[in-house]
C-alpha cells in the first residue's frame, strides 16, 4: 500500500520515509538482515542442544550412592517406576517440542528464502503455532529448579541440577530468540504487493441514453 509504520510510536508514513517526524525513530519496513539472524540463533540454540541431552541434567545424592540422569535416562527412570504420565510430559516438553521448534524455523526461513509447498496461510499459522509453544519449552527445567529447592535434606539426600540445565535454557532462549527474529510479513512478501485501497473501489459507470 505504499506505507511504513512507525514502531515507536505507530504513525504512518509514505514508504521511502527515513525518519519518522513524530517520535524521531528511523524507520525500517523490512529487516534485511533478519533471515541471517534467524538461522544464527537457530544454530546456536541447536549446538547447545546436543549438550544438553549428553550431560546430566539432574544429580541425586544420598548417602550410599549418587546418581546423575540425563533428560531421557530421567524419563525412562520415571517410567519405571510407573510415572508414565510425567515421563510423556518431559519427553514431549524436552525432546519432541525443541526439535519440531528447530525443523519449524527452519522450514519457514527456507520457505521465505526458496519457496515452500505449503500455502502462505498454513505457513503463517505454523509460525503462530511455534510462537505459542513456546512458553512451555522451560517446563524440563522448571522441574529441576523445584525439584532442587524442595529436597535438600543435608547429609541424608540432596538433588542439584547438572551441567544439562544450563545448555538446556540457552538452547531454549536462542531458539526463542530465533523465532521472535523472524519476520512473519516475509511470507505474504511472496505474493506481491498489496493493491492500493482505491483500486478496490468499484468504479461507477454511466448509464447509457
Amino acid at each position: 500500500m505504499g506505507l511504513v509504520a512507525c514502531r515507536r510510536c505507530t504513525h504512518l508514513w509514505p514508504l521511502g520515509t527515513q525518519v519518522c517526524d513524530r517520535c524521531g525513530h528511523r524507520l525500517q519496513s523490512r529487516d534485511k538482515m533478519a533471515l541471517q539472524k534467524v538461522w544464527a540463533w537457530l544454530i546456536v540454540g541447536l549446538i547447545c542442544y546436543i549438550p544438553a541431552n549428553l550431560y546430566p541434567m539432574l544429580a541425586t545424592r544420598t548417602l550410599i550412592s549418587k546418581q546423575e540422569s540425563t533428560i531421557i535416562g530421567g524419563a525412562i527412570d520415571l517410567a519405571h517406576h510407573g510415572s508414565f504420565g510425567i515421563a510423556a510430559i518431559i519427553i514431549l516438553a524436552s525432546v519432541f517440542i525443541p526439535i519440531g521448534k528447530f525443523m519449524a524455523v527452519a522450514a519457514l526461513a527456507i520457505g521465505v528464502k526458496h519457496g515452500s509447498r505449503m500455502t502462505q496461510l498454513r505457513r503463517q499459522q505454523l509460525y503462530e503455532v511455534v510462537e505459542y509453544i513456546g512458553r512451555w519449552s522451560m517446563i524440563d527445567v522448571f522441574v529441576v529448579a523445584i525439584l532442587s529447592s524442595l529436597v535438600q535434606l543435608g547429609a541424608l539426600a540432596s538433588i542439584s541440577p547438572g551441567r544439562a540445565s544450563l545448555f538446556f535454557a540457552l538452547s531454549v532462549i536462542f531458539t526463542m530468540l530465533s523465532a521472535q527474529s523472524f519476520d512473519s510479513r516475509m511470507i505474504w512478501d511472496q505474493e506481491g504487493p498489496s493493491p492500493h485501497p482505491e483500486s478496490l473501489q468499484p468504479k461507477s459507470t454511466k448509464a447509457s441514453a
